[in-house]
């Protein structure tokens, strides 16, 4: 089909990548093709740094030769798979040699044989990663298509090129991936296939943790409405499965005629409002996390309604138990945890009065993630009346400018107290230890409050004028 040559046009750097390679099948005389992904992002009009060679021989053997002519010295070899990962400027270049794989029922470990480009392209998990081009000379970026994935592809459906269940059950993470690539792509799953799912979903506990927690990091890297997968995810009952955390913020209680709002739906709408502004991942994992507690602090009071009183405290503690289990890095933990812990403390300040004292303990605590904060803030008002609306986002105004106000006055950015812990420890004749953290504590809460100024000199004047009482407390406290 020659459009397709349209692709890669001969300019771009993927092109030229594509053509090198291709002298290197024609010099070492091997049956290769492009295959995968990298067709069909830029069949849609997508961008891609991963390269996929499939070749009728030996996929490691090929990536070496490649590797030569590309004046490369770097190829990460898997044996066990025949594969081979070649890094090349910011592109990746693997290379994989066609093959069979047969499964164990137990097991998501395959039995490996070498095959054919059909028997290579039945073995991908949907239609439309199952193209592949030919780059060798005579046949150059002609397609094959054994399972109409171009179809699939400008219908926009998600579907498995053989049987789905066994598709699903020898490789239950393509489960979870066939969710992600609908939520990521606008597709659709085709129905048999979603039906597969549903079936099989039990599989999915045979597949590692961090796999399912890659494809999590995935489904949040989603450019719009990342909130489609999580949903869809419930639709199928994956969800209940790999995140049960989430599984019970679904439904509304009603007692009289109070209700609370979904908190599953909540949530999610909180997860879109924050895509729509930024695509970090650790701000969509917090808007994620920061109700997590809410089932377990739920309460309900005679002609008040319900309340979570509590919720952003014991919040973090169930993030960092989510992040153990599911091997998340410790900065996405504490990140979340943070976020979590002080997501209402803007409106409380709005709602309580914003004072100087109140906004310079904001901006202590938040530190670096103030900004992020106040996104948070916002994206968390999901209310459908326009009024409240309003109201929050100009609270949110005050505060912000309030903010801003105060570290120019303050110069808070950073703020520690201006006396040193071994500037206390000589001045008390003190060893390390509790008393010298409570000293310092004081002199930073009396700048807080604005008793005294944020500035050396009266901080000192501070420190002496109650070092009687400083010593004593402190002292108290080493006992206590």
């Amino acid at each position: 089909m020659a459009f397709l040559e349209l692709l890669f046009p001969n300019e771009e750097q993927l092109s030229k990548i594509l053509y090198k390679i291709s002298r290197v099948a024609e010099r070492t005389e091997t049956k290769t093709y492009l295959v995968g992904g990298v067709i069909r992002d830029r069949i849609m009009g997508h961008q891609t740094k991963d390269i996929d060679i499939t070749v009728i021989g030996n996929g490691i053997e090929f990536a070496k030769e490649i590797a030569y002519s590309f004046r490369l010295k770097k190829v990460i070899e898997y044996p066990k798979f025949g594969t081979a990962m070649i890094p090349y400027k910011d592109y990746n270049i693997e290379v994989a040699t066609a093959r069979t794989e047969i499964y164990k029922s137990d097991s998501r470990k395959p039995q490996i044989n070498k095959g054919n480009l059909k028997d290579d392209l039945s073995r991908r998990d949907f239609t439309i990663n199952g193209l592949a081009m030919s780059l060798n000379p005579d046949t150059m970026f002609e397609l094959s298509d054994y399972h109409e994935g171009l179809r699939d592809l400008d219908a926009g459906i998600i579907r498995t090129p053989l049987e789905p269940e066994t598709t699903f059950s020898e490789d239950p993470l393509r489960m979870l991936r066939a969710v992600r690539f609908a939520s990521q792509l606008k597709f659709k799953i085709e129905e048999k296939t979603f039906k597969a799912i549903t079936k099989v979903k039990d599989r999915i506990s045979i597949i590692s943790q961090e796999r399912i927690t890659d494809e999590f990091i995935k489904i949040l890297k989603v450019n719009d409405e990342p909130s489609h997968a999580f949903y869809l995810l419930d639709k199928c009952g994956l969800l209940k499965n790999i995140f049960p955390q989430l599984d019970i913020l679904k439904g509304v209680e009603q007692i009289s005629k109070h209700h609370h709002k979904d908190v599953f739906k909540h949530t999610l709408q909180v997860l879109d409002n924050i895509a729509k502004y930024s695509d970090k991942i650790e701000l969509r994992f917090a808007a994620l996390m920061h109700d997590i507690a809410k089932p377990y602090t739920k309460n309900y009071t005679e002609g008040k309604g319900w309340s979570f009183h509590g919720h952003e405290e014991l919040g973090p503690k169930i993030i960092k138990k989510f992040c153990q289990q599911y091997k998340l890095p410790n900065k996405l933990r504490d990140y979340a945890m943070k976020l979590t812990r002080l997501h209402l403390r803007p409106i409380a300040i709005a709602e309580q009065g914003v004072t100087d004292s109140a906004i310079r303990r904001l901006i202590v605590n938040a530190g670096d993630e103030l900004a992020d904060l106040m996104i948070l803030c916002r994206a968390d008002i999901t209310s459908k009346n326009p009024n409240k609306i309003k109201e929050y986002m100009e609270n949110f105004d005050r505060v912000e400018k309030l903010v801003i106000k105060v570290k120019e006055r303050d110069k808070m950015r950073a703020f520690q107290s201006p006396i040193r812990g071994d500037e206390i420890m000589k001045f008390f004749n003190l060893q390390p230890g509790k008393t010298v953290g409570y000293i310092k504590k004081e002199i930073e809460e009396a700048i807080l409050q604005g008793k005294i100024k944020n500035e050396y000199q009266a901080a000192k004047d501070y420190m002496i004028k109650n070092s009687t009482l400083f010593l004593s407390k402190g002292e108290k406290k080493k006992e206590s």
